[in-house]
């Protein structure tokens, strides 16, 4: 017997009241029937028209779009950009908030996720509730700071780059991108086309001048003689082993932070604002108060940032173990780390490595893990180590509220939680959390 397919409820369209804020850019209102809408593109308070993108009769909640605002928050502007808004580029979440509004917002997320997940109220968090600025981010009403060093621009049909729509494949063609940083910009690389490929990854480093490519090529397509207007280094994805391959130039950016130059190689991993790193790296070491003779551990420790960090701050007699699972970044953080000789970099995941290294104490540990998290097993193993402190830096509240119930699970409570606004006009922000065994 068939079953009659579900009617799908896109394109349709409710007039709704905007209630609060939720984790992931968008809104939550409730039809008259009761249905739950995510609602993109509005604000909490606002009275709009909202068109339904996403969900059929029998989803448990619906997106949409606010397509008409009826009644405006105070905290509207209009989005200076001309690619942000309904059915455009997915890339901004907030580009019609105001920024201060923006922060507020992203507090708003933390204090739910950590009331739903943890259990905890900002005050039990150690956390003021507020979500401090970048340092040079802070921009009237109207505009938006440049701070992405790294994009990557889709390429459409035509060969013309652009950005993803909002939870979609299809492709906003642009021809600047407001948010890019001046070191993006200034390559030109939306002002020509792009035959055979399929993305182009675009770094510009903030701790140098180096500027590189990462092409990815359309299956069985051509490379380009890549002419961008500016010095560039270039790189390739391979078709069949989806490694990166240098064709011109460095195959890696030179970064800076907390006084030490970093090389990261082939598109790795570095945080994009360029104020992040050592914002963070700052945050974590008050928190930590590494002292001389720490035994210390850096988990998922990419090139090496905290793990450097630490190794100048413990001395000659501390010793700093850095677990990565990308076999490029543990190269990078080896290189990176090279003259200090009480570093040493593993290479695996954390959860293999670690019970190998047959640790079984340490003073200090940072970690930072991916949007996931680290999860309950990694957690316990943690906490049975004893440090004095435990620094978890998060890009996503969600897990991080979900580890912070683990860890109180095994006596650790976070003693100060900072939020920093490093990824503006976007819903993303990052957090650091210091813990202490209490008992």
């Amino acid at each position: 017997m068939q079953t009659e397919p579900t009617k799908s409820l896109v394109g349709e369209e409710y007039e709704v009241e905007v209630g609060p804020v939720a984790h992931g850019g968008h809104c939550v209102a409730r039809t008259e029937t009761g249905r739950v809408l995510f609602v993109r593109h509005t604000l909490p308070g606002e009275r709009v028209i909202a068109r339904i993108t996403e969900g059929e009769e029998t989803s448990r909640f619906l997106r949409a779009d606010a397509v008409e605002v009826l009644e405006p928050s105070k905290d509207r502007v209009p989005a200076p950009c001309p690619f942000s808004g309904p059915g455009k580029c997915g890339g901004c979440d907030w580009q019609h908030v105001k920024p201060g509004a923006q922060r507020r917002l992203k507090g708003e997320v933390i204090a739910e996720q950590l009331r739903r997940l943890a259990g905890l109220t900002p005050e039990e968090a150690g956390w003021d509730g507020t979500v401090a600025p970048a340092e040079g981010d802070k921009v009237p009403a109207g505009q938006v700071p440049a701070w992405r060093t790294r994009v990557q621009y889709a390429i459409d049909a035509e060969g013309h780059a652009g950005l993803r729509k909002h939870r979609s494949h299809e492709v906003q063609p642009i021809d600047h991108c407001l948010i890019a940083a001046p070191g993006v910009s200034e390559l030109g690389i939306e002002k020509r086309e792009w035959p055979q490929i399929a993305s182009v990854d675009a770094i510009a480093a903030s701790g140098s001048a180096d500027r590189q490519v990462v092409l990815t090529p359309k299956p069985g397509g051509r490379l380009p003689i890549v002419e961008l207007d500016k010095p560039v280094s270039v790189m390739r994805v391979g078709e069949k082993d989806q490694r990166v391959h240098r064709v011109h130039g460095r195959p890696f950016v030179r970064e800076r932070a907390d006084g030490r130059t970093y090389r990261v190689g082939e598109g790795g991993f570095w945080q994009v604002h360029p104020q992040a790193a050592d914002t963070l790296v700052k945050a974590v070491m008050q928190g930590l108060m590494p002292r001389k003779g720490d035994m210390a551990l850096d988990l998922y420790c990419g090139v090496g940032l905290f793990a450097g960090a630490l190794a100048e701050r413990v001395g000659d007699k501390g010793a700093v173990l850095g677990i990565e699972s990308s076999k490029r970044a543990v190269e990078d953080a080896r290189h990176n780390l090279q003259d200090l000789d009480r570093v040493r970099i593993e290479q695996g995941k954390v959860e293999d490595v670690l019970p190998r290294t047959r640790i079984d104490s340490a003073d200090i540990i940072v970690l930072d893990p991916p949007r996931a998290g680290a999860g309950r097993n990694t957690v316990r193993h943690l906490a049975g180590l004893g440090a004095r402190r435990i620094a978890y830096v998060a890009c996503d509240p969600a897990a991080l509220a979900r580890d912070l119930k683990y860890f109180a699970e095994e006596g650790y409570h976070p003693a100060t939680l900072r939020a920093f606004d490093l990824f503006p006009v976007t819903h993303h922000v990052e957090c650091v959390a210091i813990l202490k065994r209490v008992g």
